[in-house]
């Protein structure tokens, strides 16, 4: 019988998984940009250390901090079902400095059509990236999903997005300055929907034919499609709630700065300080959303598939949520 090697039982946990505060205490620390600059002997080195602690051939001197920092390393940069690298941009800890310039170009002001479109495009590309790259990977899927998925989350963002401008810019009820704080609030809903097509049809593979639940030891019991709903339906709504501080408090604190005498006197620095309100706020919004559910999900055997019951004696199982 296979048996996977997520670290469900390898290490002490530093934070409990079973509360929200011990997730996002967790979550710092795969979101830490500060792994992106591990070495790959650093990497190999972490590895190594596991699996000697997995196997009872720890060195002598070893302490848990140096386990842990181990454990952090290889949570950050490999994937919890394949154990391959995830491509820097992709990764959770990638998430921030990659997709900030992308949310500071989503709130520009006075957005044309033809930048409407790029900056949706290139938001759902990154998206669609990451969302491949976390997804549960026990089954196999193929490029033709990946494309799917891709074109749905893209299209779709992009007319949401216009199909929102259009009519803010028709809206002559509107006041100029009503106008442009409402054509930046329009990013939100337009994200959040396409987050939601883009997490179903990215992963919508996994619904098709089921992802491999584990009994508490690890050992393989079956694969369920029921497990697969759970996992995309908990995935979907981080993906809703993502977006919220992200485009929705920076709009609100760059109307209230760019009144300040120093960005009236100095706009250029409106762009710069435009960029450290979203970085703060997806700085905050990344572990607060990813953090909602655990990502080693626990089901009941009896909320699943009858064969999934009968193939084990454990009353709950868990399943790889992905992130």
């Amino acid at each position: 019988m296979k048996v996977f090697t997520f670290q469900i039982a390898l290490l002490p946990a530093v934070f409990t998984h079973t509360s929200f505060y011990g997730r996002f205490r967790h979550f710092l620390d795969i979101i830490d940009p500060r792994t992106l600059f591990v070495t790959e002997r650093r990497l190999r080195e972490a590895v190594q250390l596991l699996e000697d602690y997995k196997h009872g051939t720890l060195r002598p001197g070893v302490t848990n901090e140096q386990l842990w920092s181990a454990q952090k390393i290889k949570q950050a940069i490999l994937h919890p079902d394949t154990n391959e690298k995830i491509f820097m941009p992709f990764r959770m800890s990638g998430y921030i400095p990659f997709g900030t310039p992308i949310v500071v170009g989503l709130l520009l002001p006075n957005q044309t059509l033809a930048s409407t479109v790029f900056w949706q495009w290139l938001n759902q590309s990154h998206n669609a990236c990451v969302n491949y790259a976390n997804r549960n990977a026990t089954k196999p899927s193929p490029a033709s999903k990946f494309i799917q998925g891709y074109l749905g989350a893209v299209i779709s963002a992009v007319s949401i997005a216009v199909g929102l401008n259009v009519l803010v810019q028709k809206a002559n009820k509107f006041t100029p300055a009503t106008r442009l704080l409402v054509q930046r609030f329009v990013p939100f809903p337009a994200v959040a929907s396409a987050n939601i097509c883009n997490v179903v049809l990215m992963r919508y593979g996994e619904l098709e034919e089921g992802i491999d639940v584990l009994d508490g030891d690890g050992n393989l019991v079956g694969s369920s499609k029921i497990a697969a709903r759970h996992a995309l339906l908990e995935t979907a709504l981080t993906r809703v709630v993502l977006p919220m501080p992200i485009l929705v408090l920076p709009p609100i604190v760059m109307s209230m700065l760019e009144k300040t005498a120093l960005l009236q006197a100095r706009p250029r620095l409106l762009l710069p300080v435009q960029s450290l309100v979203c970085l703060a706020a997806f700085g905050l919004a990344l572990p607060l959303a990813i953090s909602l559910f655990p990502q080693m999900s626990e089901i009941e055997t009896s909320q699943l598939e009858p064969e999934i019951a009968r193939a084990t004696s454990s009353r709950t199982v868990v399943y790889n949520k992905g992130l």
